[in-house]
C-alpha cells in the first residue's frame, strides 16, 4: 500500500494542446488531500515507540523494520509529523558538511553564531544558572561563593554546532506502534473516500472543471 495510490482521482478538464474537445478530461491524484494523524490522537504518547534514526537510514527500511513493509514508508513520515522531507528529515554526515559548507562557506563554518550559558552551581551544589541559555556575549551574573566578584558563564556555539543539533534533533521521532497500524490505515482508507456531491463519479473519483481554460 502506498501513500499515493491510495489518494483519491480527480477528472480534469484538459487544458493541453493535444485535447479533443470540452469533454476531453484528464485522469490525476488528488493531493490536496493530505494525510495525517487524528488530532485526538497527537498527544498520547502509548500509541507511539520513540525511535532514533540511525546514520543514512531511510523511512522504507524504518518502515520494514517497523511493519514489515517497505512500502509503509509514508506512515512513518505521516505519524512522525514529517511534511516537508528535505528540512524535516535528517541528513547523513556527509550531506550535513556539504550543506553547512555551501550554505556559510568553509571560512565561515566555525565562526561564532551565539552564545550560551553554561551551568553554574555554589558550594552546596545548588543550581544557580543552567546550561543552555541563549545570552549575549557579555552576559555576567554574581559569583555565588565570593561577594563582589563577577562570572562570564557563556560559551560560544559554533554555525556547524547550531547546524549539527538542528540535525540530530531531527533524528528523534515517533512511530505508531503496529496494533495500530490496521486503524490508521482504514482511517487513512475513509479520507480518500468521497461522498456524493455533484461532482461524484465513483468513491475514488470526481470530475472538475478547467475554470480558466488555456493552454499554459
Amino acid at each position: 500500500m502506498t501513500y499515493f495510490r491510495e489518494l483519491p482521482n480527480v477528472e480534469y478538464q484538459n487544458f493541453l494542446a493535444n485535447k479533443v474537445g470540452s469533454q476531453d478530461y484528464l485522469l490525476m491524484k488528488n493531493i490536496f488531500i493530505r494525510g495525517k494523524l487524528r488530532d485526538d490522537l497527537q498527544n498520547v504518547f502509548t500509541l507511539f515507540n520513540k525511535y532514533v534514526i540511525s546514520e543514512n537510514e531511510r523511512p522504507d527500511q524504518i518502515a520494514f523494520k517497523e511493519y514489515g513493509d517497505p512500502g509503509l514508508d509514508w506512515v512513518v513520515l505521516v505519524t512522525a509529523n514529517i511534511i516537508n522531507y528535505q528540512n524535516q528529515y535528517p541528513l547523513n554526515s556527509q550531506q550535513l558538511w556539504t550543506y553547512v559548507n555551501e550554505k556559510y562557506g568553509p571560512e565561515y563554518v566555525n565562526d561564532i553564531r551565539y552564545y550560551v550559558t553554561t551551568e553554574v552551581k555554589n558550594n552546596l551544589n545548588n543550581l544557580i544558572l543552567p546550561s543552555g541559555l541563549v545570552v549575549d556575549q557579555n552576559f555576567t551574573i554574581p559569583n555565588p561563593d565570593i561577594p563582589g566578584a563577577i562570572l562570564n558563564p557563556t560559551a560560544g556555539v559554533s554555525n556547524w554546532e547550531y547546524e549539527n543539533d538542528k540535525n540530530d534533533k531531527k533524528k528523534t521521532i515517533y512511530v505508531l506502534k503496529r496494533e495500530y497500524l490496521n486503524q490508521f490505515l482504514n482511517d487513512m482508507q475513509d479520507l480518500s473516500t468521497y461522498g456524493f456531491n455533484s461532482e461524484f463519479i465513483d468513491n475514488k473519483t470526481i470530475r472538475v472543471a478547467n475554470t480558466i481554460n488555456k493552454n499554459p
